[in-house]
């Protein structure tokens, strides 16, 4: 399973930079409400997509046919769940739930913008070859 996650550490760094960059435009312009929201934004991604990603590697552990039923049910689960998150939140009334969604957005799109580099640069075989 260690080897399909072999990903995960890009977009983990992806969203560590983006927190530090807001953090670091954020908290003078915008002040510490707007900075606990991008935090919150991004730990939801990175949970997000880390847990999708061990969810999909397990069913490709077990069948490989697997990995497309799991991956769209976890996925419209993932989407129902924020989406309730979100909603709970927006009913409190919080200040940061603006900088909480740009956070989101921005977090999806850092992902899966280092998971594509990571994969365009990984050595990754189209065969795999049994040791003898």
């Amino acid at each position: 399973m260690r080897k399909r996650l072999r990903h995960l550490p890009s977009g983990l760094a992806a969203s560590v930079v983006l927190l530090v960059l807001g953090v670091v435009i954020g908290w003078p312009t915008a002040g510490p409400t707007a900075v606990a929201g991008l935090a919150a934004g991004l730990a939801l991604v990175a949970a997000s997509y880390t847990l999708s990603s061990v969810i999909i590697a397990g069913a490709d552990s077990v069948n490989p046919r697997l990995v497309l039923p799991v991956g769209l049910s976890t996925y419209v689960i993932k989407l129902a769940v924020i989406g309730l998150v979100m909603a709970a939140i927006a009913a409190t009334g919080w200040d940061g739930l603006p900088a909480m969604g740009v956070a989101i957005i921005a977090g999806a799109l850092g992902w899966t913008t280092a998971q594509a580099w990571w994969t365009w640069r990984a050595r990754i075989p189209y065969v795999e070859i049994e040791p003898q």
